[in-house]
């Protein structure tokens, strides 16, 4: 007898968490960069006190082949509001398990262009975090992770998914 789809099983419980987590990957930083936690963002220099939220890293972060692609965008209002829709929209979809499918497609590109903004990895020569979420990114979405532990499985299930799966 095979087991349901509903029951629970360790690799799917894990792929929800590891859903769940690159969620909050997205919506931390997108959070401490809003309202300046003191994290990586200093308090008083959140978007709501007037900073840009991409200036620091694309102006001193970037190195590399790209640096000249990447770092002209310091700063500029549509590269901010891009990045800051793209952590919120990401990170919300991740952590509800909703159009998990775009989010992670999303991220995934996201990361590989910060991947790319800040070449070489300053501690290996090819491999850094970046490459490492972008590929759970991938797991994320093949093994349909917004099923478990989420509202993945009843989003899925709704009329609009149904017609239009990509937003699955």
């Amino acid at each position: 007898m095979r087991p349901s789809d509903d029951r629970p099983r360790p690799d799917r419980l894990l792929w929800g968490l590891l859903r769940l987590m690159m969620g909050w990957i997205f919506l931390w930083p997108f959070l401490d960069k809003v309202f300046g936690l003191g994290f990586a963002t200093e308090q008083g220099s959140g978007w709501i006190d007037g900073s840009s939220p991409t200036f620091g890293f694309l102006e001193f972060g970037t190195r590399g082949p790209f640096k000249d692609i990447f770092q002209p965008m310091a700063g500029n209002v549509l590269a901010d509001w891009l990045f800051m829709i793209g952590l919120l929209g990401i990170g919300v979809a991740l952590v509800l398990g909703i159009g998990v499918r775009i989010a992670s497609v999303a991220g995934a590109v996201m990361l590989v262009l910060m991947w790319l903004a800040a070449l070489w990895p300053e501690h290996n020569p090819f491999l850094d975090d970046h490459l490492i979420y972008a590929f759970v990114l991938v797991g994320v979405y093949v093994t349909d992770a917004g099923r478990y532990i989420g509202f993945g499985k009843p989003w899925g299930e709704s009329a609009l998914v149904r017609t239009r799966p990509f937003l699955k």
